[in-house]
């Protein structure tokens, strides 16, 4: 749809439920992001509202709802009842409203939308942009190439871990646990999302420590394992825990996108060469309400503005509320180009209850091992150890690639042998 989209007009498609008429609200929701307000005011000329406004672009009503998603005072107060309409309405953008400025791109696309009276359920569903505007954003800087050229992995998922238990461990205890990791030939090692630079294991100790140990590793067996650190923050913090990464020779940085904010990520991404790995958490507070929020493809295509080299998706058959079709389609949208001519993709990384015997599904929704394959007890919980956890998963993946069911691999891999025949009880 990129390619067709005028320059000057950027696209979104939002489901919205209301009592009133679909394509009056979608006007006022074009109003509302853009030039006017409920009435028209002093200075609101025609010529204004012909360069400035948003425009109805589409509006496909579909089946009503048999009750309100959320409660509406405005409603109650005039005493408008159902029924419950429902409407999927594209509305277009121009883009000298917003320029450059990533706060703003999304306080227009969403913003004060949430709130209106007209609506008793709203969600943004996509986010299209023209390519000459998505230039005017940060790219990745490392992305899925940039990740395969720093991890030495040419083809094939790159498998990695998450450091457990998350929380507790001496900065000299992390390091050790990763050399540990590094053994067991994982690619890839990112601290969890609540360990960022506590009292016990502050960062200005735990990189030193963790990156002699990689270092060390490298030196031995030619391995550049790449290890996320955790350095969420506020900017100035961010900046300065970049720069240590960076000078102790490690290759990525993550950050808790939504705690962060854009313009934090933002100011992170111009300051560092490293690669961003951006986690999602909170994420299911924007999403989880069928009729509320965000859906993942707008969602992760701002942060990609932002220049986010890996975003997390949750993982298949895993242990979190989302629907493996959405696990699908979000690692989908991380693969796909935000528009026409820009390779702007970043790698999805799947986590959460993953282990060998969820390789094949991964492989047969995504059709790609573009991606993060990230283990926790599927590795440590391995009956053989973390070596053979790595292993399993490694044998899974060749399977799949093959052809082959993992069954029948099994019968001469070891190690996925005792993985199904563990983690398949479970």
């Amino acid at each position: 749809m990129s390619a067709a989209m005028p320059p000057d007009r950027l696209r979104a498609r939002y489901l919205v439920e209301t009592p009133l008429d679909p394509a009056a609200v979608a006007e006022v929701m074009a109003g509302e992001q853009s030039s006017g307000t409920f009435v028209r005011v002093e200075g609101e000329t025609d010529a204004l509202r012909e360069r400035a406004r948003a425009r109805v672009e589409s509006i496909a009503e579909l089946a009503p709802a048999q009750a309100p998603s959320l409660p509406n005072a405005w409603l109650q107060r005039k005493a408008q009842g159902g029924p419950w309409r429902r409407a999927q309405i594209e509305i277009s953008f121009p883009v000298d409203n917003i320029g450059a400025n990533l706060p703003t791109l999304a306080a227009t696309v969403a913003g004060n939308l949430y709130d209106l009276g007209e609506v008793t359920g709203l969600r943004l569903e996509s986010l299209q942009l023209p390519a000459s505007y998505r230039r005017r954003f940060e790219l990745p800087r490392a992305g899925i190439a940039g990740t395969r050229r720093a991890t030495g992995v040419a083809r094939g998922a790159l498998v990695g871990t998450i450091i457990k238990p998350n929380v507790g461990l001496s900065a000299e205890d992390t390091a050790a646990l990763v050399g540990r990791l590094c053994e067991a030939g994982v690619d890839f090692i990112k601290d969890d999302e609540v360990s960022a630079d506590p009292a016990h294991a502050p960062l200005a100790q735990r990189v030193p420590a963790v990156m002699a140990v990689v270092r060390a590793h490298r030196e031995r067996t030619g391995r550049q394992v790449m290890v996320a650190f955790n350095i969420s923050d506020e900017a100035d913090a961010m900046r300065r825990h970049a720069d240590l990464v960076e000078r102790e020779g490690g290759s990525c940085v993550m950050a808790s996108l939504n705690w962060c904010g854009f313009s934090a990520v933002q100011t992170l991404r111009r300051h560092t060469p490293l690669a961003l790995h951006g986690h999602r958490n909170g994420f299911g507070a924007l999403s989880r309400h069928p009729m509320l929020g965000i859906s993942f493809q707008a969602y992760q295509a701002l942060w990609r503005l932002a220049g986010v080299d890996h975003m997390h998706v949750h993982g298949l058959q895993g242990k979190f509320a989302q629907a493996d079709e959405e696990v699908v389609a979000s690692a989908r949208d991380c693969l796909a180009p935000l528009a026409e001519g820009v390779d702007d993709r970043v790698m999805p990384a799947f986590s959460s209850g993953q282990w060998a015997g969820t390789v094949p599904a991964t492989w047969a929704a995504v059709g790609s091992d573009d991606l993060l394959f990230m283990a926790g007890g599927g590795i440590l919980a391995h009956p053989d150890g973390a070596a053979a956890g790595v292993a399993s998963i490694r044998q899974a993946w060749a399977a799949v690639r093959a052809g082959m069911t993992l069954e029948a691999h099994a019968r001469e891999a070891t190690e996925l042998a005792r993985a199904l025949s563990f983690f398949g009880r479970n």
